[in-house]
């Protein structure tokens, strides 16, 4: 079930959000010197306010959610507990119904995961370039637009 976010559901989506940076992009996490600590600062006082929040629900906990502001995609994530189970896909079909004709965001070039799940769902990178510091990573602008 997706449902908005919940104040609840923080300490429970930001453990999962990091642990799904770090599977993703684990030398980026180390470089950096992410820690769990900086991750809930970060949700807190810039995802949560930033974005729309959903959260996809599964035996009354959070493992997967969206933030998305307008038509940028700014984060979607399940717990890597949870991969492989269609939760991403339902996040990008609640996105595609906020949005219904046109998706963009970006995502880290060595991202491989979250490059393939975007690429499958029709997203097409249209700009190559860096993220802004700290992390300066080669990055990639995706769009969707509704055929």
């Amino acid at each position: 079930m997706i449902r908005p976010y919940r104040e609840e559901d923080f300490e429970r989506v930001t453990k999962f959000w990091f642990d799904a940076m770090e599977v993703a992009m684990p030398r980026l996490a180390q470089r950096l010197g992410h820690d769990l600590v900086g991750a809930r600062e970060y949700f807190k006082n810039v995802v949560a306010v930033e974005n729309q929040l959903w959260v996809y629900e599964l035996d009354h906990k959070p493992v997967g959610y969206l933030g998305i502001n307008g038509e940028f995609i700014d984060r979607l994530y399940v717990d890597p507990a949870y991969h492989c189970r269609g939760i991403g896909q339902k996040l990008m079909d609640h996105a595609y119904m906020l949005s219904p004709n046109h998706l963009w965001l970006y995502t880290h070039q060595a991202n491989l995961i979250a490059r393939a799940f975007y690429e499958k769902n029709h997203f097409v990178a249209e700009k190559f370039g860096v993220s802004p510091a700290p992390e300066s990573e080669p990055d990639v602008e995706y769009h969707w637009r509704a055929a």
